[in-house]
């Protein structure tokens, strides 16, 4: 049975052949100093990370549970640093060691709800305080292929949002009131919607929110 907190079998396996297409805002990290510590939580082959050092960061690390995909963005982008997560969601930081969180359809591959808690913790953690989170993941689409997978699997897994895609992988996506309660420690700075195409390619609205640890 799959592992609703830790899905490493996929993400070594099928996941390291899909692509992601989550837009970055540069204007939601106008003010952070190029030199500031930047983590990129779930790096998958280090899209973000790597777009990040294009942009003149210099301290930027992505951190993934799947070895396979960490060697993949080391190969993409030599120049930045990599760490597989040997103990997710453990990060060898210290508290507040952190400027800048990416977290980017890290939720939605993460569907249990203790598992994205002691997520949400360990980044409120290492954190400074100040420090930016900047999320983007999917909540509840409203098209009738989705609508339909939430019903058939909502018995299932006991949360109406989560589904199986086929490829082995487990998703979720998410109401709003379930994100307000997870990021509750959070300030929000700012929110949008933007289109995006899933990892299979099928189109969505993502939610993208910019929150600041207190």
């Amino acid at each position: 049975m799959t592992d609703l907190g830790n899905q490493s079998r996929y993400w070594n396996s099928t996941g390291t052949s899909k692509t992601f297409g989550h837009p970055v805002d540069p204007a939601w990290l106008d003010g952070v100093d190029r030199r500031a510590r930047v983590l990129d939580y779930g790096c998958g082959y280090g899209r973000l990370a790597g777009l990040l050092a294009e942009w003149g960061f210099e301290n930027v690390e992505g951190v993934d549970v799947a070895p396979r995909l960490v060697a993949r963005a080391r190969e993409r982008h030599p120049g930045t640093r990599f760490t597989v997560l040997d103990r997710p969601p453990h990060l060898d930081v210290p508290d507040g060691g952190v400027d800048v969180v990416l977290l980017f359809a890290v939720l939605t591959c993460l569907p249990d709800d203790a598992a994205q808690r002691a997520l949400v913790r360990e980044l409120h953690r290492v954190l400074r305080p100040g420090g930016r989170l900047y999320l983007s993941d999917l909540c509840l689409q409203d098209d009738l292929r989705n609508l339909a997978r939430y019903e058939r699997f909502a018995g299932k897994y006991g949360t109406y949002g989560i589904f199986e895609t086929g490829d082995g992988a487990v998703c979720r996506h998410h109401t709003v009131d379930w994100w307000d309660d997870l990021l509750a420690d959070f300030t929000l700075v700012a929110g949008r919607e933007v289109a995006v195409e899933t990892m299979n390619g099928h189109p969505a609205r993502a939610t993208q929110r910019l929150l600041t640890r207190p």
